[in-house]
């Protein structure tokens, strides 16, 4: 297979770019630097382009070395063909590959292998050439053996018949047939265990839907209900028709003697290791796709959440709701550092004066420490807490204070961890907890790397699948998020590091206690003389790192140091000197460029990289999150009762499912936007319409006090 030709068809790129990538990325390069820095090397293939074709080229080389060990195999059996060598060179995947070797993989003993040490071969072959006039009762006397234990001729026949069946079984067009029919034709079925059970899974009770046309999500809910013992899941394939395909394929004499035989070695051959097989397959199968496109899901979300835009320059009080252990409050000066931590019981059990106490606590904080914005987390006792924040802004109007409900998922898997002891020693997790609601508005990017991406909380099903898989696309996720931002080398947690390019976890560790033992870094090269970052590792980091106020002002742009003489030469020619990057004094640098193709030759650089300089040299140290939507700022507070059908609001995309998108309009429920009333023009995917993040506008369509829900349309009219 040529491996290269596969991955330029299924990408829809040139074979030159995918070439040009592989040798790349076996050369050790991460996907962050080839996406960034080898745009002209690849032809500008983006990072997902670039996980994509890495991921494979791992599957397909993987795919490789199996039909290698298979053909091996076979060929030291002695039983290697020219026709099968070459379906199994052609075969396209693992399945495929599997199915050819069935015949020939070492096998357990099956009930097919103790009738051939039973001397039964020889019968099944006669009945399996359907030419014998002789009854098979007569024929099967000459098998009788009480040494072998074949003591009638029913058991002779028997043991034949498990022969043909197993013979069945392992022929690999056979069951690529029935794996094709039974995806095309078949249908998912799924029952109570007890039918009067109460769970979330009573619309699966009864429930019956085309393996063809199934959606992921469904896929996932009904196993789990099967997990959780509600639900027992079944694949219902078209028997008949594979029974019939079966018997054409086998029966190829009108013979009365061995007709009703195979016809019963047919039957037993797909009933009893044909079909639960293929079952197990297609169920796989059906996880598999479903779970790639909720890591897909998964993926954008994170994404999302991660480049939401950082609130600058502002004290916050991070307060980390709940009832009876009281709130945990921090607050957080403008660069994350905590000032004062607390406990306020305002919630139940409470009363007046408690309530009294709590509220004079935090405005006598807001005057002390200049607090502008107050960061609440959206656990339990969150909308309680809500309300007494309002309460007191109310009575202090002209200090301007607002406050935002943020996401805490999270929050207390980071309290608990070893990384948050090592930051916050003296702190109990309750006081980690607040600090890090604080700092997740400051600079979410930076606190949530610190968190395992798969506890954030912003997909569906996480737990049910493959925790390998999803963490590996998930970091990948993380990565390409802070390295498109950059990463202050002088402030950085060792967390925040070690997701750079070419930065292991010892590496980063290894930057902060540099930095430590020798006060900040001036320049980028400098990171040359921290332990075990050797020439290849800072090739892979460098251009993400920044350093504001040092030696040379390219170090705080996404330029690469390779490039630095190029954007040197570049500002003496336009009459410019490096310090006026600082000063910004070069917005607008791209229109005194006349012929970039002939600067570009002059200065010896691509086109597309004198691009990237320019552009970053006329905003240097831009943040991409700048564009992104900003967290809306509340001062008053909505109750679930007080929502009508009809109202209007603006709401923050919390999460984005396969059938919808959950939406924080204010209230302590978030509400459901369905696919359906997402737009009016037809969507396949939620995503096609939001992303988590989003400020929306939506109406309220339905209120369910007693279950909690809140239906909402983003079709206003």
């Amino acid at each position: 297979m040529d491996i290269i030709q596969v991955i330029t068809g299924e990408l829809g790129v040139e074979k030159w770019q995918v070439e040009a990538a592989v040798q790349l990325i076996d050369e050790g390069n991460t996907i962050p630097f080839i996406s960034r820095y080898r745009k002209e090397v690849t032809g500008s293939l983006n990072d997902e382009q670039l996980r994509k074709l890495g991921e494979r080229l791992s599957y397909l080389r993987n795919l490789e070395e199996k039909k290698q060990q298979v053909i091996s195999s076979i060929e030291d059996q002695g039983k290697m063909t020219d026709e099968l060598k070459a379906q199994i060179l052609a075969a396209q995947t693992l399945v495929v590959v599997e199915d050819l070797y069935r015949p020939y993989r070492p096998k357990r003993r099956t009930r097919a292998i103790i009738a051939k040490e039973k001397g039964l071969e020889p019968l099944a072959n006669l009945i399996r050439l359907q030419a014998t006039s002789v009854p098979l009762e007569e024929e099967a006397k000459a098998y009788l053996s009480e040494e072998k234990e074949v003591r009638t001729p029913q058991e002779a026949i028997a043991g034949a018949m498990d022969i043909i069946a197993e013979s069945i079984s392992d022929e690999a067009n056979y069951r690529m047939h029935i794996r094709n029919v039974t995806v095309k034709k078949g249908s998912v079925v799924s029952v109570a265990k007890d039918s009067e059970a109460q769970s979330v899974y009573d619309s699966y009770y009864d429930y019956e839907e085309p393996v063809s046309k199934i959606a992921g999500h469904r896929v996932l809910a009904l196993n789990r209900g099967e997990k959780e013992k509600f639900l027992t899941v079944k694949i219902s394939a078209p028997e008949e028709e594979i029974l019939r395909y079966l018997k054409k394929k086998v029966i190829l004499k009108e013979n009365p003697i061995t007709t009703p035989v195979l016809e019963a070695a047919v039957e037993d051959a797909y009933k009893r290791l044909i079909a639960p097989a293929i079952e197990r397959e297609v169920r796989n199968d059906l996880t598999e796709k479903a779970e790639e496109a909720s890591i897909g899901v998964f993926g954008k979300n994170l994404q999302q959440l991660l480049m939401q835009p950082p609130i600058v320059g502002r004290v916050v009080l991070g307060w980390d709701p709940a009832f009876r252990t009281g709130c945990k409050l921090a607050v957080v000066d403008s660069t994350g550092k905590v000032l004062d931590t607390t406990v306020i019981y305002p919630t139940a059990p409470t009363n007046e004066k408690k309530i009294r106490a709590a509220k004079d606590k935090v405005k006598e904080w807001i005057e002390t420490y200049g607090i502008s914005l107050i960061s609440i987390g959206n656990g339990t006792a969150s909308r309680e807490s809500e309300q007494v924040v309002v309460e007191m802004l109310k009575e202090i109007p002209e200090k301007k204070v607002q406050y935002v409900i943020t996401n805490e998922a999270g929050a207390s898997v980071y309290s608990a961890s070893k990384l948050a002891t090592e930051e916050f020693p003296n702190f109990d997790v309750g006081q980690r907890s607040a600090a890090s609601i604080a700092r997740r508005l400051q600079d979410p990017l930076a606190e949530l790397v610190k968190i395992d991406p798969k506890s954030i909380g912003v997909g569906q099903y996480q737990h049910d699948m493959n925790q390998k898989k999803l963490g590996e696309a998930l970091n990948g996720v993380v990565e390409d998020c802070v390295n498109k931002v950059g990463v202050d080398l002088n402030t950085a947690s060792a967390p925040l590091l070690e997701y750079i390019s070419g930065i292991s976890k010892v590496i980063a560790k290894n930057i902060v206690a540099y930095r430590e033992e020798n006060g900040s870094f001036r320049n980028r090269r400098e990171l040359l003389k921290v332990a075990k970052l050797g020439p290849k590792a800072y090739e892979q980091c460098a251009g993400f790192t920044r350093i504001l106020g040092g030696d040379n002002p390219l170090d705080a742009t996404s330029v690469h140091p390779e490039s630095y003489e190029a954007a040197t030469k570049l500002l003496e020619r336009l009459g410019y000197a490096s310090e006026d990057i600082a000063d910004g004094k070069l917005t607008g640098i791209s229109r005194q460029i006349k012929n970039t193709k002939k600067m570009a030759q002059e200065l010896g650089v691509g086109e597309i990289t004198l691009e990237d300089i320019v552009k970053e040299l006329e905003k240097p140290a831009r943040d991409p999150r700048d564009e992104m939507p900003r967290p809306i700022l509340r001062t008053d507070v909505l109750e679930m009762k007080d929502l009508e059908e009809g109202m209007v609001l603006k709401g923050t995309v919390r999460n984005v499912i396969d059938f919808g998108a959950f939406v924080d309009i204010g209230v302590h429920q978030d509400g459901l936007v369905h696919i359906s009333k997402m737009t009016k023009r037809y969507i396949k995917h939620p995503l096609e319409a939001v992303s988590v993040g989003d400020v929306v506008e939506v109406k309220v369509i339905s209120v369910d006090l007693q279950k909690k829900r809140i239906g909402l349309s983003m079709i206003l009219d």
